[in-house]
């Protein structure tokens, strides 16, 4: 199983891109929204986070590439909806990960069946399965928000709580000062936060109601 790619952009076509590791050359199929921000040169090195896909029916693997973990990660939920498959997914990923979550959580059927491939039935499955589990990905900064990096389980000190979500914001791309004041107006407005998850969950919810 391949979880990562590291090479030589070799060549790049209109669904894939072929990378060279060590004189070996990888088709890697990309969602259009990761190709739209490939903006290497071929020669120059890339590396992607990889969904690895094969079965019994189709033995040759298909190789799914990402900009990191948690467009990856999205990506494994949104297969994980009835009528939705590895290919059909990557075809359909034309909007960035936050911007297909937001819709997701905001029930916005009319942007979900916009995505290739996507009736109003798929669309309300999507709505069905993943409501409530792509809150974290909806803050992704792909288009000016951030993701988690882990759920909490148990709950920690709120000193803790606060200074792990700054981390992942600042990771994705929040300036610090930016998410600092985010998060203790997160923890001013839910004073009862008791993890990770529920404190980046008040985070959204402050976003989405913001003017």
């Amino acid at each position: 199983m391949i979880s990562y790619i590291h090479g030589t952009l070799r060549q790049k076509l209109s669904d894939r891109v072929v990378v060279d590791v060590a004189g070996i050359g990888y088709d890697v199929f990309l969602p259009q929204f990761v190709m739209r921000g490939l903006d290497h040169p071929e020669g120059q090195e890339v590396q992607f986070d990889i969904y690895y896909h094969v079965t019994e029916r189709q033995i040759r693997p298909t190789l799914i590439g990402f900009n990191n973990p948690y467009e990856k990660r999205f990506f494994e939920k949104f297969i994980s909806v009835e009528d939705i498959g590895p290919q059909k997914a990557a075809r359909a990923l034309t909007l960035s990960v936050s911007t297909i979550a937001r819709a997701i959580e905001s029930e916005d059927i009319a942007t979900l069946r916009g995505l290739p491939g996507i009736g109003e039935r798929t669309a309300r499955k999507m709505v069905a399965t993943l409501r409530g589990k792509v809150t974290e990905e909806a803050l992704l900064k792909d288009a000016g928000f951030a993701a988690p990096e882990k759920e909490e389980q148990q709950a920690e000190p709120i000193a803790e709580i606060r200074d792990d979500v700054l981390t992942i914001l600042v990771d994705m791309g929040h300036r610090r000062s930016e998410a600092s004041v985010k998060i203790d107006a997160a923890i001013k407005a839910n004073p009862s936060i008791a993890t990770a998850e529920d404190l980046i969950r008040e985070v959204y919810r402050a976003e989405q109601s913001a003017p």
